[in-house]
């Protein structure tokens, strides 16, 4: 059995150790350019979309809510809607509520801050702690680069990341003539965020002994500094803060309130915290060996129980984390979005172009918001299943696959096993987070209904997984980077499309646009129908090809 590996794609690391090998030295940083530019090398695409995705998001909301508040008596009363407990616990303090540039920071300063910091946690795993336990750290220290010198490249890279978008955030916050002191502030803020979420994670490389031991330490940290500054929210008197607030880099970034009194001095303390998470994980690595981590690893039952030991037992087992993550993550959502279901009805004027391009054509108002938050539902749940699906490559790509199909296991038990997890797993998310919305509603819709309503985009969430299969099977080293491209056009199609004026044939040929929104629109049976056909087909395409290939690793 060939791992399929291709000579070229050594070139990298093969020219970054010949550059290194001319310019021997002794220091600690000797070369830490050379191998910031190859992490550029092998990281330019995904980088170049975090940064263009996060910073793209600050027009197509602006734009969106200023046909949607055209007025300051539209703006004050969403300022009353705004400052709710539900609303300060998800996305902070509404301190200028009544401003377009305050409900800017409302609607969207909350979800990039986040998804920074899972973007730089990310990434200083993949070249921290995931080339360590491949191999690779060991194989570029064996040249002329110092000890200390790749660890410091990948937190420049990501210290870049984190500038880069930050700057495109401000110039795009100017280009739309928000105040200039608010729009610098409101990149900065989220670039620190995830600066100093850079710093957390670096220390979490230093802890744990693999990636995924990485990752799961750095998501936990912004779950947890998430959850103190909601927290410090809900207990805030009006829009000031408490002290709590400051126990948390999230709230420390929120702080810095853009476009209200746009302070600076928070930054420092963000900086300050990056800055010294890399220097204290560049002294606890010169106290390990190589590929080790700090925490002891934990000690596990001398035999594997009975179901541990199948294909479905070992991926449940490892993916346990994962799994209790997003389902939480659909509760929460559920419960908030049925907590202000009725309130943003009240506030959306049925004459607006804006509000009925957006919620749809409803017999209600009320109708078209719990569309689009079905939709949303909908949406978190294809976001699950393609990253639960994920993990059979990310096996497959570390080099523990092999390993599996050594013995009686099939490659069909095994990719069925990942992938009936990310279908159950799909469609338990979508009937928890629509019966939620209906529960938390006061009445406004029944739980049930809503529950069926989400559950009927199981098909696009489906169709999602069966291009993943399909990928997989013919495209392996592709498949992360087809699939979520073609997920977040689907996203946009459905979410925005009206607001882009897409047609709607356009909008209804995208797996998730393709779905009645029960209750504001009559169910059908045909695109399910048909969305599930092609399901099948792409992933019983996939499966068969994934039978022949040869098993490749990265």
């Amino acid at each position: 059995m060939s791992t399929g590996t291709a000579h070229g794609r050594h070139a990298p690391a093969e020219h970054v150790l010949h550059q290194a090998a001319t310019t021997r030295g002794t220091g600690t940083l000797t070369g830490v350019g050379t191998a910031a530019l190859f992490i550029l090398r092998r990281n330019w695409l995904r980088l170049c979309i975090w940064a263009l995705v996060l910073a793209s998001m600050i027009p197509i909301v602006y734009n969106s809510q200023q046909e949607a508040f055209p007025t300051q008596a539209a703006r004050d009363a969403y300022a009353q809607v705004a400052n709710t407990p539900a609303v300060a616990a998800m996305t902070g303090l509404p301190y200028a509520a009544g401003s377009l540039g305050g409900i800017l920071v409302i609607k969207i300063w909350m979800t990039l801050a986040v998804a920074l910091g899972f973007a730089v946690v990310f990434l200083v795993t993949h070249n921290g702690r995931a080339d360590e336990e491949a191999g690779r750290t060991e194989l570029l220290r064996s040249t002329a680069l110092g000890r200390h010198a790749y660890p410091t490249a990948n937190y420049l890279v990501a210290a870049g990341l984190c500038a880069v978008t930050g700057l495109l955030i401000s110039l795009l916050c100017l280009s739309v003539a928000l105040p200039t002191n608010g729009s610098w502030i409101m990149g900065a803020s989220i670039a620190g965020t995830g600066l100093a979420f850079i710093g957390l994670s670096t220390i979490c490389g230093q802890l744990a002994s693999t990636s995924r031991g990485a990752n799961s330490l750095g998501v936990a940290l912004i779950g947890l500094f998430y959850f103190i500054r909601a927290a410090a929210d809900l207990q805030a008197d009006g829009v000031d803060p408490t002290a709590l607030s400051w126990f948390s880099p999230v709230g420390w970034a929120q702080n810095m309130r853009a476009f209200g009194e746009d302070n600076w001095w928070p930054l420092l303390a963000l900086v300050g915290l990056g800055l010294a998470g890399c220097l204290f994980a560049l002294r606890l690595e010169s106290t390990r060996d190589l590929g080790a981590g700090l925490l002891p690893e934990r000690r596990g039952p001398a035999a594997a129980g009975n179901f541990t030991t199948t294909a479905l037992g070992l991926a449940l087992r490892l993916q346990r984390s994962s799994l209790v993550g997003w389902f939480i993550g659909a509760a929460v959502s559920g419960l908030f979005f049925g907590s202000v279901a009725q309130a943003m009805s009240s506030l959306l004027d049925p004459q607006n172009p804006f509000a009925r391009n957006f919620v749809g054509t409803g017999h209600s108002m009320l109708d078209g918001v719990l569309g689009i938050f079905v939709l949303f539902n909908a949406l978190l749940a294809g976001a699950f299943a393609i990253q639960c699906l994920g993990a059979a490559r990310s096996e497959e790509e570390g080099g523990r696959l092999e390993q599996q199909l050594a013995g009686s296991l099939s490659r069909g038990t095994w990719l069925g096993a990942h992938l009936l997890i990310a279908v159950l797993g799909s469609g338990f998310m979508l009937v928890l987070g629509g019966y939620l919305t209906g529960a938390a509603s006061q009445g406004s819709a029944d739980p049930g209904q809503l529950a069926g309503a989400a559950l009927a985009f199981w098909p696009a969430v489906l169709s999602m997984l069966g291009l993943q299969l399909l990928t997989f099977g013919y495209l392996p080293r592709s498949t992360t980077a087809i699939t979520w491209a073609v997920y977040g056009i689907s996203v946009m199609a459905a979410m925005f499309g009206g607001l882009f004026s897409l047609s709607e044939d356009v909008i209804r040929a995208t797996p998730f646009g393709a779905i009645p929104r029960v209750p504001a629109e009559d169910f059908s049976w045909t695109p399910p129908a048909v969305l599930l056909l092609i399901s099948l087909a792409l992933g019983a395409a996939g499966m068969a090809r994934f039978n022949r290939r040869d098993v490749l690793t990265n």
